[in-house]
């Protein structure tokens, strides 16, 4: 027991243990091996092992001395002993801690150990805490004994070392469990015993050791082939050399077995040649198998080899591993594509420690483009584990502590576990089925990283060495040094063309350090630039970096503290140096220093050739001994020696840094990244990848066209349409809108002649070859094109950074010269240095030239040529192709400048044109616009370039100018989640840029803050840092912007970010910051609420804000000092934060079309040309909007009239029927229902689908009241209307009765006529001249009872009336000879009012005499004249409808009518004096006369169609041929039911003819609303055909008609295209409606008969019954009853078959009789005058809003009569033609209102003496107050062709001229009337 314990002290039992499943039987004997370097130890530690207690087994008699072929130490063994009752074999072996013990005496050391059988359990090593070295902490043994014996001893390994050294062997990656605690023998015993159980399919025996050394014997022979030039040799002479080698192998295999008999003696010649050797592997895809031949069979086939292809079987082992891991990674036959990773998916919104396999290259990808250096450290979660740990132990019972750690010990060993893929395997494996932008882009974002980059990769599978000199294209270096005098100067340079020193660093053999670890203690020791295999995500299986080499920068910062003065490459050589001869070769001849890392030098080692040519070598060595602890010494010039055996890791790396300078200071020597291009063994993606290599020579084809050129010149001789022609017209273009002019029209015809001047200049400059080339070269197919675009970048951008390096210093030099110059108040040198600045900055802004420049070239080509509509000569392709070339760029991932940031203005045109191209190769995405606003150099690009892996330019020198927009694909996945398809993300220039002080502005600032965030849905606010104060600037000017947005109904969301805050997770901070925040935007509110004079007291007043949410705090960008500093991944953490927050609001926001896109660009930019924004913007988006609803409710609107029309019509029918006597609302509205409910419901969807839902829904609650009202109204108007005709129907009852007597005494007179002569048989003349002699003496009687019905004089009534008024109205009133003077279209009212006598007399006679000199002050040509004609206009809408009122049809004419007029007319004309005038009789006289003169022919119809139906004589005569038909029936015998079943047709004709000619009119209607052009959209569309057609048509006096009375004119059209239409499409589509109305009637009424005479029949009733029945079937759709034939005897009728078989022939023949009366001429005719289609299309589109601008006239477009809001119209006109004229002159104006509301000018409003500027219209109160004039130049190029072609009539019309200030600007006379007209189609 004390032995025991004594062994406990000594190896203090820190126990590493295998992880094996445990079963294990008593009869097993483990072999254990002992080993360790101090005999002494190993000795005692063997006999406390074995112990007094243990005693020999019987089975095995003695220990066994074996001689060693050297001076070491015997092995011993000792077998058969019983330890606490189990048998062991133990056997101690020193290994190699003897250094005098060469590798061969090892190798027979451990042979003899092998030969025990089945072979070893355990090998258990010995360390001594007390002499622990760094090699030992390194896990130096273990490495030498896994180099002898393969890793696959690491599971038989048990190793005892001392306390507090947990991480020794933590590199040899042993699978192992780690106790805590002393062990006793017994349980050590029972380990072993675990162990051998748990390894007995795998112990390790001599054929373990025999396969290993076959293995290491191949590799290195066919390494040998290969480096030797493999390419070279044929296949059989391949063939041959493994022929060899297998023989060779055979036979070292059959020596070592022999030498294993002849050290033991115990195994025979015949047992050696039977035992099984496993050394050949075949394999197949996807499964590995093992041949195991014998040594006798394998040395017998020998003799007749038979040959295999080396590639059937060389490192098949690897491949299977290479197929492992590709298909772990799920990469297996996959090219990823660089378009796949920067869209928008779902991994891009994850943050991720660990993930499945199959997201793991996503993952890594997606952490890589954020710039997260922890995408190397990402963790793979196991999913497969066949094993669970076993259930936990709840029972109570005692036991000692060793038995605790016994169950835990076994709880974590598992049978199997699947390897860990090694991090850089990730890397590789993705880089190596990365497309080369993938690539490119890759190593771009490791250098941000501040990770070592691969620059030479052996491909996995073929091993040919490829150098991606394509990846490092994109990337710059910058670093700081000292000149001579001290001075720190900065450089820049792309990577492959900077010229720096370069140290390369190699291992031979196996080291205990680590080489990629010492390599980032030089270049940044908090950073592991270099992966190594103390890194997170380290593994011990390492699959595709062998062969690698790695090259990083070390960059100073121009400090002390730099560890190096100048820019040095390190180049990282992974894997044995030995085995990578071409790597070497080129790696030692390019470096300037050379560090090879190695145990020791020893001849014999297998690189010793290698490493004397290093020695041999000119360039400067350094080596570093794992195993010498000498420290640095130079050996001789230029080789060095460092020995690390032992020594801290931080005084090595010290005294290497210094050596490392040291040969640097004496070395000349540089390497160049491009240079290695030039070798010719490896190979290079550039010159391989023939689109990469075809885009590089068209790239380099441009390029040359720049050699030797002034770079601050190029831009001006090259790019000559973005030069000082395209500002002068951006200049020009803002004072067009900014205008101060007095003549204002006159002002803008002047500079839009300039402009065009500017444009046919800018049209005339050459195309430069460079342009012409790049337009050439861009038509590519895509991939080319692509790599040409990288190319071109690229080149343009190292072209350019020496020169702008250079100016960046000078400017700094000025700067600080300056500063001081401050300092010592020296005025004298200021002003000098203070110009010299100005220069250089000009410079700056010249030398900038790049992509960008060349698409603003071409867009200027495109927006000159589309200006003057011209191609240009030099130009190879069509003008209209350019934008399809740029929406290729954006689709492809570039950025589109979008705001020109040297002329700080939007290419409107261009824009447009690429934003059309862009629709139509993706269709009108949808689009959510992410904009971002911050100070210059606040990480504003660089925070995107993160967020969506964009590469906005973000280094000093490309600071962004003016605005970009790119566009970032949305994942088919990620569609589902969100509303849009891309976002479009817009970075913008910095505000307070440092560049543009001086002739920067605020306005600048404040205007594109105010663009940026009216195009966002979104807007980020990016803040460096969290200072109040420093944030007030960019925050009042943020604040104004969206205080803008709200009054404009534009209602975008934001975010603010600060950037560069130290302590982001401190919560109570960020909370005070955000109180800060929050106090700081409510003052700003305040202060911008004074600019945009608003009420608004916090920051929410006028948007959406919390401020817990939407504000987020960032860390500081880098994670250290640049330029070696790695970005912080506290930062890359709150990129994905605000990345998952903007998504998550993008989610809930509808985004916009790329149309909407389209045209919110454009408003906004209009806007903000003009001085005012909130005054000038013009939502285009609503508008279209607005229109598009308007156009819906015109629908709505029309489905609910034609409902309540078919139910009018139906009721009417049923009333005249009397089959109802009361009309109620409740019964109109349930007839109404099925149509309320179907517009609802097209409503709802309308508001919830339509593409501008988000912008419609504004208006949805008003036009949900609006349509109830219109029901309501309809409902309303429909039971008067029914009520109307219930009235007069019982008030026509005798007019009625009247006239069924007269027909019913005719009718009886006429059949006793015909009785009378029936029997005489009389001839066939007889009767007819009977008949007519009977006929003219009945008709003759009628007028002796009943007075006939007159025809009417309606102005002679009228005249009659007015009396003694119309009499004294001078004769000479009335022009022409005329009876009266058309009120309508009168000039001016001045004739018709009198002023009355006040105290103002005089002050309107000075107001006049000023207004003499106040020539451009406007005025109209009387003060009320506005309020007059729209009085007027009122009186006559009101009058149309009490004519209408009368129903003159139904009821007749009566004077009383006009009588009513009259005594209207006049309540309101004395309602309308006021106290300032009254009207003259003659306005009165005029204003009845031609009311009623309008009226006229509309009353004189309906008189006459009352008549027609109602007056006897008329309508006796009209029946005369009716009654003749029946008399000769009569005559001829013919029976009742016949003679009754005609009567009934006749009696039905009337109705049947009213009811098809009022349903085809209802259909017509319909028809038309469809297919008519004018009349198939809302009011607008209307109006653009009445303004077509009256250009066609020339008429001035209709134009006069349509300004004064637009409502009038508007009804006129409608009725002559309704006229027009039937008379055109009465054939084709008036006539077959007509036919198949009455076939369809005519099938109801048979119907009806047929379902009575079945009735009657089934109750045996009478003709009464019939009748009864027959009337009532057809009560709701024929105006026909029973009282129809009161008067018709028919009691006698009794055959009903007969009856409906004579009704049905006398149908058919009326149904020809009516059809063949079908003409154009009897449709109007026929029809009652309210039934008519025009009247049904008039009622529709008449019923909306009418009043007109007080300016010029136009008519407001909304269709909704008594509109909330103001009054609009999308254009307005020229005020002149509406009698405005400059006051004090006869010079009619030529100002349109948009026009004029933009300026300084001034007018004089209705009743007012005071003048009123334009811009504040609005203040004249009254029509003026409820008008919204958008000032802009939105005038419709129509209406000034008027004003040139009727320039004459208009100056009659007015008694005015268009003269002086009104004088008309010469551009307008360009226009043609074709032109003009087309006009409207564009702008309508």
């Amino acid at each position: 027991m004390k032995e025991s314990q004594s062994l406990l002290q000594i190896s203090n039992a820190f126990i590493f243990l295998p992880k094996v499943s445990i079963s294990f039987s008593l009869v097993s004997m483990p072999n254990m091996v002992l080993c360790g370097k101090d005999e002494t130890l190993m000795g005692h530690i063997s006999k406390l092992i074995l112990g007094q207690r243990a005693r020999r087994s019987e089975s095995r008699s003695e220990c066994v001395k074996r001689e060693p072929r050297s001076e070491s130490r015997s092995v011993l063994a000792r077998t058969g002993f019983e330890v606490c009752g189990h048998l062991i074999n133990l056997e101690e072996l020193p290994i190699h801690f003897k250094p005098q013990l060469s590798k061969e005496e090892l190798y027979g050391s451990v042979i003899c150990v092998s030969l025990c059988d089945p072979g070893i359990n355990a090998f258990l090593i010995i360390i001594p805490d007390d002499s622990l070295t760094d090699e030992d902490r390194n896990g130096a043994e273990m490495e030498e004994i896994q180099n002898i014996l393969s890793s696959r001893i690491n599971k038989h390994v048990v190793v005892l070392i001392s306390q507090n050294l947990e991480s020794a062997f933590e590199s040899v990656q042993i699978n192992h469990n780690l106790c805590r605690h002393t062990q006793r023998v017994s349980m050590l015993v029972r380990r072993f015993e675990q162990m051998a159980e748990g390894n007995k399919e795998d112990d390790f025996t001599r054929e373990t050791l025999l396969e290993v050394q076959v293995g290491e014997l191949l590799d290195s022979r066919f390494e040998r082939i290969k480096t030797q030039g493999s390419r070279e040799n044929t296949e059989d002479e391949r063939l041959l050399l493994l022929k060899k080698t297998e023989v060779q192998a055979i036979e070292t295999a059959n020596t070592i077995s022999r030498s294993h008999r002849k050290l033991t003696g115990q195994i025979s010649e015949d047992e050696l040649n039977t035992r099984p050797v496993k050394w050949q592997k075949q394999y197949k895809r996807g499964e590995k198998t093992y041949t195991t031949k014998t040594h006798a069979s394998v040395k017998e086939e020998n003799k007749d080899l038979t040959i295999v292809r080396t590639d059937q079987y060389l490192n098949q082992e690897d491949n299977e591993r290479l197929e492992h891991l590709f298909r772990c990674l799920h990469l297996d036959h996959k090219r990823l594509r660089a378009a796949e990773f920067l869209q928008l998916n779902a991994h891009s919104l994850e943050s991720h420690e660990a993930c499945a396999d199959d997201k793991f290259n996503n993952i890594f990808l997606q952490k890589l483009l954020t710039m997260d250096y922890r995408a190397r450290y990402i963790k793979m979660k196991e999913t497969n584990k066949k094993h669970s740990a076993p259930p936990r132990d709840t029972s109570e019972d005692e036991g000692d502590i060793f038995d605790i750690f016994k169950k835990k010990s076994f709880s974590n060993e598992v049978a199997s576990q699947s390897e860990r893929i090694h991090s850089m395997d990730v890397q590789m494996a993705v880089f190596h089925c990365a497309d080369g932008f993938l690539k490119q882009l890759m190593v771009t974002k490791l250098s941000q990283c501040q990770y070592a980059l691969p620059l030479l990769v052996p491909d996995p599978f073929t091993q040919q060495i490829e150098f991606p000199l394509w990846t490092f294209r994109q990337i710059n270096k910058s670093w700081k040094m000292r000149n001579n005098n001290n001075e720190i100067f900065s450089q820049t340079q792309p990577i492959c063309k900077a010229q720096t020193p370069m140290v390369s660093f190699f291992r031979f053999g196996s080291v205990s350090s680590s080489k990629s670890e010492l390599m980032n203690s030089l270049i940044n020791e908090k950073h592991n630039t270099f992966f190594h295999r103390n890194c997170p995500g380290s593994s011990r299986s390492r699959v595709l970096m062998d062969g690698v080499v790695e090259i990083a920068w070390f960059c100073p910062s121009g400090k002390n503290t730099d560890k190096f003065t100048d820019c040095v490459a390190f180049c990282n050589l992974h894997g044995d140096a030995g085995d990578h001869d071409k790597q070497l070769q080129i790696l030692t001849e390019m470096a300037s220093v050379n560090v090879v890392l190695l145990p020791r030098l020893d001849e014999k080692d297998r690189s010793a050739a290698k490493i004397q040519n290093l020695y041999r070598n000119k360039k400067t060595l350094i080596c570093l001994f794992t195993k010498d602890d000498s420290t640095v010494m130079e050996m001789k010039k230029g080789v060095y020696t460092i020995g690390m055996k032992g020594r801290n890791q931080s005084e090595v790396s010290e005294e290497l840094r210094r050596a490392i300078n040291d040969c640097l200071s004496n070395s000349t020597s540089t390497f160049r990244l491009e240079d290695l291009s030039k070798d010719s063994d490896i190979r290079v993606d550039e010159k391989d990848d023939e689109d990469c290599r075809r885009g590089r020579e068209a790239a380099q084809q441009m390029m040359s066209l720049l050699e030797d050129k002034d770079l601050t010149k190029i831009k001006e001789s090259f790019l000559p349409h973005q030069g000082k022609l395209w500002h002068q017209w951006c200049q020009k273009n803002k004072e067009l809108h900014r205008l101060q002019a007095d003549e204002i029209e006159l002002e803008i015809s002047t500079k839009r002649t300039e402009l065009n001047s500017f444009r046919e200049q800018q049209y005339a400059s050459k195309i430069h070859n460079f342009i012409k080339l790049f337009i050439k070269c861009i038509h590519l197919d895509a991939e080319k094109q692509m790599y040409f675009l990288k190319w071109l970048g690229i080149l343009l951008d190292e072209y350019t950074s020496k020169d702008i390096s250079f100016l960046h210093n000078k400017y700094d030099e000025t700067w600080s010269a300056l500063v001081k110059l401050k300092e010592n108040h020296d005025k004298s040198q200021k002003l000098t240095e203070e110009t010299e600045l100005e220069r250089i900055s000009e410079k700056l802004q010249a030398a900038a030239f790049g992509l960008e420049h060349i698409m603003r070239e071409i867009g200027q080509i495109y927006e000159s040529c589309s200006s003057v509509k011209k191609q240009k000569k030099d130009l190879q392709f069509d003008f209209s192709s350019l934008p399809s070339l740029a929406a290729e760029m954006m689709i492809s991932g570039f950025p589109l400048e979008l705001m020109d940031g040297d002329a700080a203005h939007v290419p409107v045109i261009w824009i447009s044109a690429v934003l059309d191209k862009l629709i139509q190769k993706l269709g009108d995405q949808r689009v959510f616009v992410l904009s971002v606003l911050g100070l210059q150099s606040s990480g504003k690009s660089t925070m995107l370039n993160a967020m969506f892996g964009l590469q906005f330019a973000v280094s000093a020198g490309r600071c962004t100018r003016g605005a970009f927009m790119q566009l970032v694909k949305v994942s088919d996945e990620m569609k589902t989640q969100m509303n849009f398809d891309y976002i479009l993300v817009v970075d913008t220039e910095g505000l307070r840029a440092l560049e543009l002080a001086g002739r920067s502005t605020r306005d600048h600032d404040n205007e594109l803050a105010t663009f940026v965030v009216g195009l966002g849905n979104m807007t980020l606010i990016n803040i460096f840092g969290e200072n109040p104060v420093e944030m007030q600037d960019i925050l009042q000017i943020v604040v104004q912007a969206f205080m803008r947005m709200k009054k404009v109904r534009l209602n975008p969301s934001c975010m603010f970010v600060h950037q560069n805050v130290s302590d982001v997770t401190a919560v109570e901070k960020n909370m005070d910051g955000r109180r800060r925040l929050q106090k700081t935007l409510d003052e700003m509110t305040k202060l911008a609420a004074e600019e945009e004079v608003c009420d608004a007291e916090c920051f929410n007043d006028f948007i959406r804000f919390d401020v817990r949410n939407d504000v987020k705090y960032f860390a500081h960008l880098w994670e250290g000092s640049p330029p070696m500093a790695p970005p912080n991944p506290n930062y890359c953490e709150n990129i994905q934060e605000l990345k998952e927050t903007i998504m998550s609001h993008a989610s809930k926001s509808h985004g916009m079309m790329l149309k909407d896109l389209e045209v919110r660009i454009k408003d906004l930019w209009e806007a903000l040309l003009n001085e005012r924004f909130v005054f000038s913007f013009r939502n285009s988006l609503e508008i279209s909007a607005y229109r598009k609803l308007e156009t819906e409710y015109s629908k709505w609107s029309w489905s609910l009239r034609s409902a309540m029309r078919e139910t009018e019509n139906k009721l009417h029918i049923q009333i005249e029927n009397e089959a109802i006597h009361e009309v109620e609302e409740t019964d109109l509205q349930r007839e109404l229902k099925k149509t309320s409910e179907e517009v609802k419901k097209s409503m709802s969807e309308f508001f919830e689908k339509d593409t501008d839902a988000n912008i419609l829904i504004q208006w949805k609650n008003s036009f949900q009241i609006k349509t109830k009202e219109l029901q309501e109204n309809i409902v309303r108007e429909t039971k008067r209307k029914l009520n109307d005709i219930l009235h007069q129907r019982d008030l026509k009852k005798k007019i009625d009765a009247q006239r069924t007597h007269h027909e019913n005494t005719l009718y009886e007179k006429s059949k006793e006529l015909a009785l009378k002569l029936k029997n005489k048989g009389n001839d066939e003349d007889t009767p007819k001249k009977e008949f007519d002699l009977f006929w003219d003496q009945s008709v003759n009687k009628i007028p002796r009872d009943t007075p006939a019905i007159r025809d009417i004089d309606v102005i002679r009534d009228v005249k009659f009336l007015l009396g003694d008024i119309y009499e004294s109205v001078p004769v000479d009133h009335w022009k022409d000879g005329s009876e009266y003077n058309d009120i309508f279209t009168v000039e001016n009212y001045s004739e018709y009012v009198i002023f009355k006598h006040s105290k103002n007399t005089f002050k309107r006679i000075m107001t006049g005499l000023r207004n003499i000199v106040e020539k451009f002050v406007f005025a109209r040509p009387q003060e009320d004249e506005a309020k007059i004609r729209s009085f007027v206009t009122d009186v006559a809408k009101q009058t149309d409808k009490m004519i209408q009122s009368f129903n003159i049809s139904k009821m007749g004419y009566n004077i009383s009518c006009i009588q009513q007029l009259i005594d209207y007319i006049k309540k309101r004309v004395t309602e309308q004096q006021e106290k300032t005038y009254k009207f003259t009789n003659e306005f009165l006289v005029d204003l009845i006369l031609s009311i009623c003169m309008r009226a006229n022919k509309k009353i004189t119809d309906q008189h006459r169609q009352f008549r027609d139906a109602n007056d006897p004589e008329i309508y006796v005569n009209k029946k005369r041929e009716e009654y003749y038909s029946i008399f000769q029936k009569y005559c001829h015998g013919a029976t009742s039911a016949a003679i009754f079943g005609e009567i009934i047709c006749q009696k039905l004709k009337e109705p049947i003819e009213q009811n098809v000619y009022k349903k085809t009119a209802r259909d017509l209607a319909d028809e038309m609303r469809t297919n008519c052009e004018s009349l198939n959209g809302n009011r607008s569309n209307l109006e653009k055909h009445i303004l077509k057609t009256l250009g066609e048509e020339e008429d001035f006096y209709k134009y006069i008609n349509y300004i004064y009375n637009p409502r009038d004119h508007f009804k006129s059209f409608i009725r002559d295209e309704v006229s027009r239409y039937i008379t055109d499409k009465f054939n084709d589509s008036v006539l077959p409606k007509m036919k198949e109305n009455i076939k369809l009637l005519q099938q109801k009424i048979m119907k009806a008969a047929h379902e009575s005479t079945e009735h009657v029949q089934v109750k045996r009733g009478d003709v009464g019954l019939w009748l009864k029945n027959f009337t009532h079937r057809l009560s709701d759709v024929l105006i026909f009853s029973e009282k129809d034939l009161s008067g018709v005897k028919h009691d006698d009728v009794d055959d009903f078959n007969l009856l409906e078989d004579v009704i049905r022939e006398e149908l058919h023949a009326m149904k020809s009789d009516i059809s063949g009366n079908f003409s154009t001429t009897t449709f109007t005719v026929k029809l009652d005058y309210k039934f008519k289609p025009d009247e049904l299309l008039i009622d529709h589109f008449c019923q909306c809003c009418w009043v007109q601008c007080p300016f010029c006239g136009a008519v407001c477009t909304n269709t909704i009569e008594n509109h909330d809001g103001d009054h609009s119209v999308p254009f307005h006109r020229i005020i002149g033609p509406n009698g405005w004229f400059y006051r004090g002159t006869t010079n009619l104006s030529v100002s349109i209102c948009t026009s004029a509301v933009a300026s300084n000018r001034s007018f004089y409003p209705s009743s007012s003496e005071d003048k009123v500027l334009w811009r504040e219209y609005r203040t004249a109160g009254g029509v003026y107050a409820n008008w919204s004039i958008t000032p802009d130049l939105s005038e419709l190029p129509y209406w000034k062709w008027f004003v040139c072609k009727f320039q004459k009539d208009l100056e009659k019309y007015y008694r005015k001229t268009f003269e002086g200030s009104g004088e008309i600007p010469y551009d307008w006379r360009k226009y043609s009337k074709q032109e003009a007209i087309k006009s409207l189609d564009q702008y309508i």
